[in-house]
Parts: C-alpha cells; structure tokens; sequence
C-alpha cells in the first residue's frame, strides 16, 4: 500500500474531459484552459482527463503527459483532477500513473485491460497486482462496452478491501448492475458510485449513486450540475426542466453514422461555443459544416448560443 491518503470522496458531476488538439499530435493548451476554466466555473465536482471521450488510447504517451501536466497547472487545486491511466501494457499503466502524481493530480481511473479479454480471476490478480505500485487513489472504470469485459459484482466485492480503491464508474448502462454496484457500499461506505450514460442520473442517484461522469458536461456543465442539485434535494420540477435539457442536447450524439460521432458532437459543440477547436484524434474525421449545421441547430433549440 502505498504512502497517501485516500479519503477522496466524490460527489456530484466530473466531466469526462475532451482532448482539445490543434494538430494530429499537439495539444490546444489554449483551448483546454478555457475547457477547464468553463467546466470549474460550471461547477463541477471534478474533472477526469484520458477517458473514453478524452480519446485516451488514440493519444500518444507524450500528449498524453502534456495533457496531466497542464490541466493540473491550470485547476490549481480548484477541483480533483482524476487521470485514466488504462492501458495494454501492466507497467504503461503503473508509468502513467506515477507520472500523474508526480504532476499532483488527485486519482487514477483504470479500466479492465482491453484487446485480450481477461478473465474474472485475472482481472482481480490484475487489480491486486497494480494497485500497489500506483501511488495515487484508484477508481475503477466498468466500460464493456469497449474493453469487452465487465467488472463483475463478485470481483468488484472481492476487490473492497483494496484501501487504494476509493470508487467505481460504471458506464455499462444497465441499471441492474449499477444498483448491485451500489448495494457494495454497504460494505465500502467510503466509496463514490458514479454513472457513465448521463440521462440515467436521476435513476443512478435513486438507487444511491454519488453523480455522473457526463460527457455533456463538458458543453453544458450548469446544467448537469443543476441536474444533480435538483435530484439532490428531491425537486421534482427542477429535475423535469433540467433532465429535459439533458435529453434534447443527447440529440447531438445521433448527428453523423459512426460510433466515433459521440466524441465528434461534443467536440463539434465545443468549437461551437468557442471553447476548443473540433479535431478529434486519428483515425476519426471532424464533422463536416452539414453535421456541424445540425450540432449548432440542436444546441439552439436549447438556449445555448453558438458563434
């Protein structure tokens, strides 16, 4: 066990921070200033860099520091800084990760090891095995539907008394699983429950979840964090106004016909808004103006003003 302390505890929204690229391999340091300031201003819980809509496994290991480097520069502290540190190889994970807490950030976020699909009983020696050379506070990440393995209750239970471990994302969408997940903080009171698929959060939060990792958030972050205030102190009205805003911005994410446009919308929204530039990493291709047209038109549909 490492030498830290692991009683962060999260609550509320931290958006899955999109990557703002200028080029193929360069950071928009600009771009994620502004990203970052626009989110914290919004006011978020936290912020999760290197996940599934940061791109992470399209980046390059030297963007990818570039990435922890300034984003914890630039939050100063403001909000934890979680840092994805998944990858197929064991001992990238562990240099990431140490990289990552030598820059200060807050957490590590690891999912199951994808390509090869590891077993359950691999899975666990896996989590074992790493959790100790991380020197940072773990979450774990429950995303099958990209890394093709599930972290199952039983491994997730057997994993809970890992001190390191302080929580799990689940972005499966199965609200079966996720209310199991829940039931677990019986045992780890400690832990934050957080949900993935962001128009679930007011089932997540009812089956005793602790907030959402929301993409969307980082287009419109008041509204998600009003969203969960809303379910929060149990306002019904202001859960309807703000769930439907939620669910009309999801629109973006049926604009173009590759899976890769969930990550396009957000970034098309985000140039939109003048956050960050729309380049998404290879192999993917930018919206053209037709999607782009379609993105802007949604997002006035619901008050947000695009330049």
């Amino acid at each position: 066990m490492s030498d830290f302390e692991t009683n962060l505890q999260l609550r509320g929204i931290v958006p899955p921070l999109v990557t703002p690229l200028l080029a193929r391999d360069t950071l928009d340091i600009d771009g994620l200033e502004r990203l970052l300031n626009h989110v914290i201003e919004g006011g978020v819980a936290g912020v999760f860099l290197l996940g599934t809509t940061g791109e992470a496994p399209s980046l390059g290991y030297r963007l990818r520091r570039e990435l922890i480097q300034h984003s914890v520069r630039i939050v100063a502290g403001r909000v934890p800084v979680l840092v994805g540190v998944t990858d197929t190889a064991f001992v990238e994970s562990v240099f990431l990760a140490e990289f990552a807490a030598d820059c200060g950030a807050d957490a590590a976020v690891l999912t199951t090891p994808y390509y090869f699909p590891a077993g359950q009983t691999e899975l666990t020696a896996y989590v074992r095995n790493i959790a100790p050379l991380i020197p940072l506070p773990l979450m774990l990440y429950n995303m099958p539907g990209l890394t093709k393995v599930w972290f199952e209750i039983e491994t997730l239970k057997r994993l809970s008394d890992l001190e390191q471990v302080i929580g799990v994302k689940d972005s499966s969408g199965d609200l079966d699983y996720f209310r199991s997940l829940c039931e677990l903080k019986s045992e780890r009171p400690d832990w934050s429950v957080l949900i993935g698929p962001e128009a679930l959060l007011p089932e997540a939060m009812q089956a005793g979840g602790d907030g959402g990792v929301s993409g969307g958030a980082n287009v419109m972050p008041e509204t998600f964090v009003a969203l969960f205030n809303a379910i929060a102190s149990q306002d019904q009205t202001a859960i309807e106004q703000h769930l439907s805003k939620v669910k009309k911005f999801q629109a973006i994410y049926d604009v173009g016909k590759y899976a890769s446009r969930h990550i396009k919308a957000t970034k098309s929204a985000l140039s939109l808004i003048g956050i960050c530039k729309d380049l998404p990493a290879d192999p993917f291709n930018r919206f053209l103006k037709p999607q782009r047209d379609q993105v802007a038109e949604i997002l006035r549909s619901i008050g947000i003003h695009c330049k």
